[in-house]
């Protein structure tokens, strides 16, 4: 599993907005759910800063993610450039392998 961190400070006012477009049913979820190698978003609220917010998008390799962009970039760009005035600040926070399966604890 190839996963992408993201920071976003979002700004005053534009949090409900921002959830909304960001979160399980989002804009950005729909995007990426046209693709079969994507397989879920993770919207994290700091809960010690207000209005910083962490995305997690899961997928299966860091390949079938950069395929997904290079063959959607028009509708990423746009997307992208829509949902900029959602924030102050965004940032890679970086980009990971799952190094085994989570298997659940007892």
């Amino acid at each position: 599993m190839f996963v992408i961190l993201w920071e976003f400070e979002v700004k005053p006012g534009s949090a409900p907005t921002f959830e909304r477009v960001y979160g399980p049913q989002g804009d950005w979820v729909r995007l990426f759910r046209s693709d079969p190698h994507y397989r879920m978003t993770h919207l994290l609220r700091d809960t010690s800063r207000p209005g910083i917010y962490c995305t997690m998008d899961f997928w299966d390799s860091e390949p079938a993610y950069e395929k997904f962009k290079s063959t959607q970039r028009p509708a990423y760009q746009a997307l992208d450039q829509t949902t900029a005035g959602l924030t102050l600040r965004e940032r890679h926070l970086g980009s990971f392998l799952q190094s085994e399966p989570a298997t659940p604890t007892p």
